[in-house]
């Protein structure tokens, strides 16, 4: 189903939201790649020009909210090399397995995502996509081509799948044409979509490959991001931390810059810290730990997610985000995220999605947890 609006609202980082909380930017980052330098800024920025905090979304971007100087902020950007792109920097929406090149998989598919980038921008016509389109590249292990992506590619052992909302097509592009296969993809995107924002909002989303049939089943949807010490191939160490909520303060971000190592945002809101040697990975640990980041595998922050809600957002009827934190003592059996309205932001493919009334919550997507019904302190 296609929007009402014709206008596309989706933030950037030079065309910001302006928010029930104050003006809203979105730094897209391609893979969810940061450097520690870049993670520096987008901390000092938040803390000088913004609210202080840094919200990790689900498509591996991050936002700052409360931003009192846009100019400063797009300067601070642009010399970080975190705006390569005046005219293309909200379509630069691209998510990969966070591990890649580090830690299993079948290839190493971060030079595909930088070919990527470099190739939207460079496209004049790619402008003109929805700020909300995007684009997956997974390795082979299965991890972000069942967030149902527009368009994506999955390694396979044979070769390399194109996806189209997270279904298989049964092309498979050669590894030297999978970049310019999702360009032209997306180009026809434009030229097509009428009011579509998303592939899965076309009437018939195979239209963009004529006499293709799209595989009945979407690949399976990962919920979980990889958390704790994770040994690299190379011998080195990553650690992979929730960030509850996704929200992650200045300070702590500032904390995870000081490593000096490069990280990574992935699309469950956590957060990579890699390439560590085993010591500073251990005194990493001890400082990161108390701070609020989670490296519990078994953690009930891991089964749970919000939009941003009250009183970020005006649309909502509740702070989800408090709401979602005093469930975590009822374990659903599945994963739940919490709206505050119908458009149920951020939400994931599977497990529940929980809209809030004003009075408590409804399941507005999803099944039932164990016992068939909402738990108690959900409804309220």
């Amino acid at each position: 189903m296609s929007r009402a609006r014709d206008r596309d609202r989706c933030p950037g980082a030079l065309e910001v939201h302006q928010a029930a909380d104050g003006a809203l930017a979105r730094v897209r980052l391609p893979g969810g790649m940061i450097t520690a330098a870049q993670l520096a800024v987008l901390a000092s920025v938040s803390s000088r020009h913004g609210s202080g905090v840094l919200e990790l979304t689900a498509r591996g971007n991050v936002q700052i909210r409360g931003i009192t100087d846009t100019k400063a902020l797009a300067g601070a950007l642009a010399g970080a090399d975190l705006l390569p792109s005046t005219t293309h920097e909200r379509v630069r929406n691209i998510v990969a397995s966070p591990l890649s090149g580090r830690v299993g998989g079948l290839a190493d598919v971060r030079g595909w995502v930088a070919e990527l980038d470099a190739a939207l921008c460079a496209e004049p016509a790619l402008a003109r996509l929805p700020g909300r389109f995007w684009f997956s590249v997974d390795d082979g292990r299965g991890d972000v081509s069942g967030l149902a992506a527009d368009i994506g590619v999955h390694v396979v052992h044979d070769g390399v799948a194109l996806l189209l909302a997270g279904r298989d097509t049964g092309i498979r592009p050669v590894v030297d044409e999978v970049v310019a296969a999702l360009v032209k993809l997306a180009a026809k995107f434009v030229e097509i979509r009428g009011k579509a924002w998303r592939v899965s909002e076309l009437a018939d989303p195979s239209i963009l490959l004529p006499g293709v049939q799209l595989a009945a089943a979407p690949c399976p949807t990962v919920l979980r991001p990889p958390v704790g010490w994770l040994p690299q191939d190379d011998g080195r160490i990553a650690l992979g931390a929730a960030v509850p909520l996704g929200v992650l303060t200045a300070r702590v971000a500032e904390c995870l810059a000081a490593l000096g190592a490069p990280v990574v945002v992935t699309p469950w809101r956590s957060v990579l810290v890699c390439d560590l040697d085993e010591p500073t990975a251990d005194a990493a640990l001890r400082v990161l730990a108390p701070q609020g980041l989670v490296f519990d595998a078994n953690s009930p922050w891991l089964s749970v997610s919000a939009c941003t809600g009250r009183p970020g957002c005006a649309r909502s009827a509740a702070d989800v985000r408090a709401d979602a934190a005093r469930s975590l003592a009822a374990d659903s059996g599945v994963h739940r995220h919490f709206v505050g309205c119908e458009r149920a932001c951020g939400s994931p493919p599977v497990g529940q999605v929980l809209v809030a009334t004003g009075e408590g919550y409804r399941l507005l997507r999803g099944e039932a947890g164990r016992g068939g019904s909402l738990p108690p302190e959900v409804l309220r």
